[in-house]
């Protein structure tokens, strides 16, 4: 199973591939998926080549060959981009390896790990999630981080984070906060002198203080997904 951007940029590779003959460039796919860095891209395009969506060639530039499309997308054949050598016969279709007490849970849109956006969009895809990271009989779901103000916590620019639905928040939990009921951020929480504190894991952002009114706590992190 694919994640959202995953899928985004296959569609975006091989619809380039069959109007043009060749990839968009690195910095084509990051303007077109909206990521800030060309890692997101170098991570999006190994989870692709791993899960054997496409194939990297050696040695020659911007040289992707498309093995097969999920059922998201239409089916195509394997076709080398840059017109050297034959594809080599695509191999079945392999499911992406999960726990077998797994779950699929819905990734609800991008939660901001920087300055606050607009509050989280609807659903775009689903995930499969380790039942282990799952806690209780709490509801359950899955946003795509974007930006790096959690990156001293190991939360990267692209991430999958899991979060338990609730409306309270201990000092020190990881939280998705919704803030002036239109901006929804993922930080640190804290009480801190009557206010709510969102802290940043990253000293290139300040820490946020806001009202009672003003923050609410929307889910707590539980878990991470990565895509190398």
């Amino acid at each position: 199973m694919l994640t959202r951007k995953q899928i985004d940029l296959l569609k975006l590779i091989h619809e380039r591939m069959e109007r043009e003959g060749v990839a968009p460039s690195f910095d084509e796919m990051k303007d077109a998926l909206d990521l800030r860095s060309k890692s997101g891209i170098h991570r999006l395009i190994t989870a692709l080549e791993e899960r054997g969506f496409i194939r990297r060639l050696p040695h020659r530039a911007r040289a992707i060959e498309v093995l097969k499309l999920p059922d998201a997308l239409n089916r195509v054949e394997a076709r080398v981009i840059d017109g050297g050598a034959p594809p080599p016969k695509s191999q079945p279709a392999a499911a992406l390896p999960v726990e077998a007490a797994a779950l699929s849970l819905p990734v609800m849109g991008r939660i901001a790990a920087g300055t606050p956006i607009e509050a989280i969009s609807e659903q775009g895809t689903d995930i499969a999630v380790p039942g282990t990271m799952l806690h209780g009989r709490a509801a359950h779901y899955a946003l795509e981080v974007q930006g790096d103000s959690m990156i001293d916590l190991g939360i990267n620019d692209g991430d999958i984070v899991v979060i338990r639905e609730q409306d309270s928040a201990d000092n020190g939990d990881i939280v998705v906060a919704l803030v002036d009921g239109h901006e929804a951020t993922l930080k640190r929480f804290r009480r801190q002198n009557g206010m709510i504190a969102l802290e940043a894991a990253n000293p290139a952002y300040e820490t946020r203080l806001l009202r009672d009114d003003q923050g609410h706590v929307q889910g707590r992190l539980v878990g991470l997904i990565r895509s190398y």
